[in-house]
């Protein structure tokens, strides 16, 4: 479990059984939109080789992270447009080639 910082007051979110929680804080109330600091984190991940293959599920980042399905899809999309990751229909998002060796 981890806490997330949310109208200045910490909360715990839940996380998916079988997965394993990042530990990194998503600030809701940051001027920073929450798809951009869920890229940021996840780009962080991708090249400290922390992910690895296959990427999270949009459900499973938006049930750990607290946002919107579609705040997590962006941030995804975010990712793709910069080459890091692909995403495979039906299969989901995996890192590039590219990501894995920079």
């Amino acid at each position: 479990m981890y806490t997330r910082v949310h109208a200045g007051k910490p909360r715990h979110a839940h996380v998916l059984t079988g997965e394993v929680s990042s530990g990194l804080v998503l600030d809701h109330d940051s001027p920073v939109p929450l798809h951009q600091q869920l890229a940021g984190l996840l780009r962080d991940q991708i090249t400290r080789r922390e992910i690895a293959g296959r990427v999270p599920s949009i459900l499973s980042l938006a049930q750990e992270h607290g946002i919107s399905h579609r705040t997590a899809a962006h941030a995804l999309t975010t990712l793709r447009d910069e080459g890091l990751i692909i995403s495979v229909r039906g299969k989901g998002y995996y890192i590039t080639d590219k990501a894995a060796r920079s």
